[in-house]
């Protein structure tokens, strides 16, 4: 008996359920289909998702958009029921970079007006303070080491001028001298001035060069990255206000120093050395003025979410998941590079994909599954594993309801004979794969995996980064990750890092279909397992 499927481009494929039956777990899932997953059809979806077009799909960007649409019009296409924001097959989410705003900043010392850009620089906060200076070394109060950085001064009201240091003690000193309650016998730089009602901050330079000083004021402008987090998109763009905080170039900062006790080059020996320095008032015709501001900058992004309902009329309310991240690292900031595109063809444009072509197949199978199968490709993973946080606390469907994760996660390069390369020391081969948590929390999981596996393709399944002592902590570097520690049972499938991993060389010319293939069947097998299990999963190990 053949089952003839048609694909989008009008081609049909004729399936053999004589080979189908092969196995005792392929003869008990005729209809399964997983040979409508084939390496030729994925390298034609990877070709499109890790091309320069994309850009390298970093989040938020165009081309993360554009590969967000591509995935999104197949997903109609095969008939998939979106599962997104309002009838769509998108869920969004909130990102915002507060920036400054440079044209309606200003700063006046000693009568002097300063020029944005060239003399100091804004942090991202609106604020304005007006008043005379004192200097208050590196800022910090810590009680029971005698530090105090304004010790007696009066100093409300006034502008306060530092040179930043360590984030987590004062210099020479570590967190564990940090004894007592925070506020009262130790307070950080920002902190301790707000306490004393000190009115504004300036920090003196504490880099020679300009552009290390360029580029710290590029982040608070907004103009190389540095999006956060937000989650649960809100209405409106909100203004940061608080203490106005002004840093000096190193000319500015001599120049404020001109006159003083103090130099900038006792400053510069201070942070070498790691000493503290005592704080005094600046004379009154050295008063300031300080007007700072900032705005958002929100922007959104977004997950892509879709499912395949199941058959049974009770089974169909529970789901298993099937994941992947289809974001990437974006372009390339050197002006003279040849390659400007991080294609991120492994990672993961092969895990996006291998979603897809699980999707497809799986609308296209002669038979539905009896639980729902739901495909998520997340957003933000490279940046902190964004879109399966946000996942995972805002879903869907109903968390309780989903029984496991499939995550895929880079299964597209494979390690070649002879390859004495360092790099690729930990890059599996071409019948070999790592498997990742699917013993972690159900030991049911593991073993429908294996029996899978072993009665179809037979790949060499690889445990090493089970081990809890693994130093790589790979298990808690992707997608899954967000849904084992709510406790849905996961299973993690990964090639393993390599020469190409965030490099530009990650591309479409370097990736094993033939794996690929062979990995994604064997992935569409276990969920179309899990799927007709007649109770869900036994979870009984808890995640350490």
């Amino acid at each position: 008996m053949k089952l003839s499927l048609k694909w989008l481009n009008g081609a049909v494929a004729t399936v053999s359920l004589v080979a189908l039956t092969s196995s005792s777990v392929l003869a008990q899932r005729p209809l399964a289909n997983p040979q409508a997953i084939t390496a030729a059809h994925l390298k034609s979806f990877l070709t499109f998702i890790a091309s320069d077009e994309m850009e390298g799909r970093n989040t938020p960007s165009r081309g993360l958009d554009t590969a967000a649409l591509f995935i999104a019009e197949h997903l109609e296409n095969w008939g998939l029921k979106p599962m997104g924001d309002n009838g769509t097959y998108f869920q969004k989410i909130s990102l915002t970079r507060p920036r400054v705003v440079t044209d309606k900043c200003s700063l006046t010392v000693g009568g002097s007006a300063l020029k944005y850009g060239e003399d100091y620089y804004c942090d991202r906060v609106s604020g304005t303070a007006q008043g005379p200076l004192v200097f208050g070394g590196f800022g910090w109060l810590v009680k029971a080491k005698n530090i105090d950085a304004y010790a007696g001064m009066d100093v409300k009201g006034k502008i306060a001028v530092l040179v930043p240091g360590p984030r987590t003690a004062p210099p020479g000193l570590g967190a564990s001298d940090l004894t007592g309650t925070e506020g009262t016998d130790y307070a950080d730089p920002v902190a301790y001035a707000k306490s004393k009602g000190i009115a504004g901050i300036i920090y003196l330079s504490t880099s020679q060069t300009s552009s290390s000083w360029t580029r710290n004021r590029a982040a608070r402008e907004g103009t190389n990255g540095g999006y956060r987090f937000e989650g649960k998109p809100r209405e409106g763009v909100t203004t940061a206000a608080g203490m106005p905080v002004v840093y000096l170039s190193e000319k500015s900062s001599a120049s404020l120093l001109s006159g003083e006790k103090l130099k900038l080059t006792d400053v510069y020996k201070a942070i070498e050395d790691e000493k503290l320095l005592a704080g005094f008032s600046f004379p009154d015709a050295k008063s300031g003025e300080i007007k700072t501001a900032a705005d958002e900058g929100r922007v959104y992004t977004q997950n892509v979410v879709a499912v395949v309902e199941g058959s049974d009329p009770v089974l169909k309310n529970e789901y298993v998941v099937c994941s992947a991240h289809y974001d990437h690292v974006g372009l390339n900031s050197n002006p003279n590079a040849v390659d400007k595109v991080y294609n991120g063809a492994d990672d993961d444009g092969s895990g996006t994909v291998s979603i897809m072509g699980i999707a497809e197949a799986l609308s296209r199978a002669p038979k539905k599954p009896k639980r729902s199968v739901l495909f998520v490709w997340h957003c933000g993973e490279e940046k902190g594993l964004w879109g399966s946080d946000f996942y995972t606390n805002y879903p869907t469907v109903p968390l309780k309801n989903i029984i496991a994760d499939l995550n895929i996660d880079m299964i597209g390069r494979s390690k070649k004979p002879g390859d004495t390369n360092p790099a690729n020391r930990v890059l599996t081969g071409p019948d070999e794969i790592y498997v990742i948590g699917s013993k972690m929390q159900s030991t049911q999981l593991g073993d429908i995996s294996e029996k899978v596996n072993s009665e179809y393709l037979k790949l060499s399944f690889n445990y090493k980064y089970d081990d809890p002592k693994d130093t790589e902590r790979i298990f808690y570097r992707s997608d899954h990750y967000n849904y084992a520690r709510k406790g849905i049972p996961i299973i993690f499938y990964f090639d393993g890092v390599h020469e190409d991993y965030h490099q530009l060389g990650d591309e479409v010319s370097k990736i094993d279909f033939q794996k690929m293939e062979k990995v994604v069947r064997t992935v569409y097998l276990t969920m179309w397992e899990l799927t007709g299990l007649p109770q869900r999963l036994v979870v009984d190990k808890v995640l350490k």
